[in-house]
This record gives C-alpha cells, sequence and structure tokens, in this order.
C-alpha cells in the first residue's frame, strides 16, 4: 500500500512540471517531484522555520541556520543532524528565493532578517552539495538528486519563480514563525 501523500501535491506536481519540463526544458522527474514535495512541505509555515535555538525559539536568520548546520564549531550532534540541516537549508534557500524574491534584501538595514539572492544561492548550492556527498548507506539512492539540485540551484529558482507566476501569486515578505 503506498503511503498517503499531501493533499497539495499533485496540484503541486502538476504546476512544476509544467514550469520546469514545459517551459524550462528540465526533464528530471525526481527534481521535478522533490520540489513539488518542498512546495507541499513549506505550505505550512510552521515548516518554514523547523531550525530552532537552546530556547526553543525559531532560527530566522540564514547565517545563524549555517552556525547551527556546523557539527565541529557550530551546534549539530553528529554529522547526520548535519546533513538534515543542510538538506533544509538548501530547500529553504531554494523556496525563498524562488516563491519569494521580494524577501531578498541588498539593503544592509534590511539584511539582518532578509539575505540577499547571491545569498541564497550560496547557502543552497553548498548545502545540497553537503548533502549530495553523504552518499553511503542509506543516503546512497539519493545523494545524486541533491548533487543534480545544487548543479541545477539558479535554475530550480527560476522554474519555482515561473510556478509562483503561474499560480498568480502576490505576497508580501515571508510570514512570520510562530513562537511557542
Amino acid at each position: 500500500m503506498q503511503a498517503q501523500g499531501h493533499p497539495l501535491e499533485p496540484f503541486f506536481q502538476q504546476a512544476v512540471r509544467n514550469s520546469y519540463e514545459g517551459k524550462l526544458g528540465l526533464h528530471d522527474p525526481d527534481v521535478t517531484g522533490y520540489v513539488a514535495r518542498l512546495l507541499c512541505e513549506f505550505s505550512e509555515a510552521d515548516n518554514l522555520y523547523k531550525v530552532r535555538d537552546e530556547m526553543g525559539r525559531p532560527i530566522e536568520e540564514l547565517e545563524e541556520m549555517l552556525q547551527a548546520a556546523d557539527p565541529v564549531h557550530g551546534t549539530a550532534p553528529s554529522f547526520d543532524a548535519e546533513r538534515a540541516l543542510r538538506k533544509y537549508i538548501g530547500d529553504y534557500s531554494l523556496f525563498v528565493a524562488g516563491m519569494y524574491p521580494e524577501a531578498t534584501g541588498s539593503n544592509r538595514r534590511l539584511r539582518r532578517h532578509y539575505p540577499s539572492l547571491e545569498e541564497l544561492i550560496h547557502a543552497g548550492k553548498e548545502s545540497y552539495f553537503i548533502v549530495s556527498q553523504f552518499n553511503l548507506f542509506e543516503y546512497e539512492q539519493e545523494a545524486p538528486l541533491f548533487a543534480r539540485l545544487s548543479d541545477g540551484f539558479e535554475r530550480c529558482i527560476l522554474g519555482l519563480t515561473m510556478v509562483r507566476e503561474e499560480l498568480g501569486a502576490k505576497r508580501g515578505l515571508l510570514p512570520p514563525p510562530r513562537v511557542n
């Protein structure tokens, strides 16, 4: 029996395929499926701020997320935790850059809360690359997908921007995290 997917997954699968395959010519079902599931994941605002500090508060700053992912100098308790955090950072960077481009800022005053597009691209590509390097045992099968996501990161952002336009999204800034 197949696991029950997210109720929006067929909708997002079609929207992503229309943009990635139809407009960009990117014919990679693994990438389009992954991006569609990412949209399902982040359609729930609580999932956008999964990384928490020691006090349980959501981490909103990209720099702080990257620090948390470091198993040697940061707070990640293991290399598996580093992988999970780096996967999340890649997903977050792709989602924000593609679906909320107005949330990126180059203005120094706004920079504390809004990373620039260049910072998101760098963090996303690097994070997916690191995830792709976990290519043994239980991670062996999906490692090549993360290598492709890293290599084609900018193209994936463009595809998400097209999805956003197709959906007619007129969004403001990112929703604030809930503090429990």
